[in-house]
């Protein structure tokens, strides 16, 4: 689950990180006032204006701007409220549709009293799976073109892996620091800011923190000037706080109708939608469908209860995909028994009506034979396999013809 911002930063400074402070708004009626506030808490001269969406590269869309005086923060905000914003990350990229900017962040300007004393730097946290350890990446090099710095110069991005036995020792911290050239007060801020950092992300169970720039001020501070936050969604039991936080306006409205359904889906972008029991088994036959010729529109896992109600709401969802060519059912019958998934593709079938694409279903284990008999004698277009290799052929033959 990704946060906005806002949310990230107020995560952090509850492990007594350094932010850069601001107040978020949701209509242009807000935003002088909540300049103002701000001005007064923490004595900012100047604000940025900062679009909140589940994107990086904001800068580069017209998403963050300096404001210096109340007139230039309402054109801002006016031109960034309410906005398509279009970013690399956003769906499609550039060219894609971008993301409606529904709240912004008026946040202080971080780099006074002078910009020429700060620094920006690059500083992440995420597991190594590989490795099977947690990995701060940081750089001197923060700033927008992060990318384009680990791809052209790569000596300039350093990793420090963490034992997950001994957890971040402090000598790890001061060579984190070292690395980025600081000394004085701000090294001694970087190794607190880094211990900080850690114990915030082992403490939200989260995957991923991008701290993006990260500066030291023109006072030797270490401040954390954005802040991209994704936590686990299997640990969010634990941290009902943190998932009470979650934007369903950010994320695809499809996987957010099929997860109050209880159906694990993802959208993806082939011409083969597939219905399956299982995440194992649903990779596997997103591989036969690639090895048939064809490239997966979806994962789709029903879980245990592929009963009628459930099958049919899955189909409504593979069907809302224009580029669906196909479907593929495969169910291995263990805790479900085929028959009964059966009967729920049947039943499924005639209360939706008009489908206009071949269906393949099949279905291993508990009363299989069965489970093909009632495919077979249902009268309706679906196409019965046993076997993976015999639903793979069906695949390719349909999507062909």
């Amino acid at each position: 689950m990704n946060l906005h911002e806002y949310q990230g930063k107020e995560l952090l400074a509850s492990y007594g990180v350094k932010i850069q402070r601001g107040i978020v708004i949701h209509s242009k009626e807000e935003a002088v006032e909540a300049f103002r506030k701000l001005k007064e808490d923490t004595g900012t001269d100047f604000c940025v204006v900062k679009a909140q969406i589940h994107a990086g590269g904001r800068g580069k869309g017209g998403g963050v701007k300096l404001a210096k005086n109340e007139a230039e923060l309402q054109e801002h905000v006016n031109s960034i409220l309410g906005m398509m914003l279009k970013t690399p990350q956003t769906p499609g990229g550039v060219d894609g549709p971008g993301k409606l900017v529904r709240k912004v962040l008026i946040a202080e300007d971080s780099f006074q009293p002078t910009f020429d004393s700060c620094k920006e730097f690059y500083i992440s946290i995420m597991m190594d799976r590989q490795k099977k350890q947690n990995v701060i990446i940081y750089s001197t090099e923060g700033g927008m073109n992060i990318e384009e710095v680990a791809e052209e110069t790569p000596h300039l991005v350093h990793k420090e892996y963490i034992d997950p036995h001994l957890g971040l020792q402090g000598f790890q911290a001061r060579k984190i620091g070292y690395n980025l050239g600081l000394s004085g007060a701000a090294f001694k801020d970087m190794v607190k800011f880094i211990m900080n950092l850690y114990k915030a992300f082992l403490g939200s169970d989260a995957s991923l923190f991008e701290i993006n720039p990260c500066i030291k001020s023109g006072n030797d501070e270490i401040i954390a000037i954005d802040a991209k936050v994704s936590i686990d969604d299997n640990a969010l039991m634990r941290h009902p706080n943190l998932a009470n936080l979650r934007d369903t306006d950010e994320e695809d409205p499809t996987e957010v109708e099929a997860g109050s359904y209880g159906l694990n889906y993802v959208n993806l972008d082939g011409n083969v939608g597939c219905m399956v029991n299982g995440a194992g088994l649903a990779m596997a036959t997103m591989d036969i469908i690639k090895l048939s010729g064809g490239s997966p529109a979806n994962f789709l896992d029903v879980g245990g209860t592929a009963d009628a109600e459930r099958v049919e709401k899955a189909f409504r969802i593979i069907l809302r995909d224009p580029n669906v060519k196909a479907i593929l059912i495969n169910i291995f019958g263990g805790i479900v028994r085929c028959d009964r998934v059966a009967n729920g593709v049947v039943e499924a079938y005639k209360n939706i009506g008009d489908i206009n694409v071949p269906i393949i279903v099949r279905l291993q284990g508990t009363n299989a034979d069965i489970a093909k008999d009632i495919i077979d004698k249902s009268g309706l277009e679906v196409h019965s396999a046993i076997l993976l290799k015999e639903a793979a052929e069906k695949v390719k033959e349909l999507i062909e013809a």
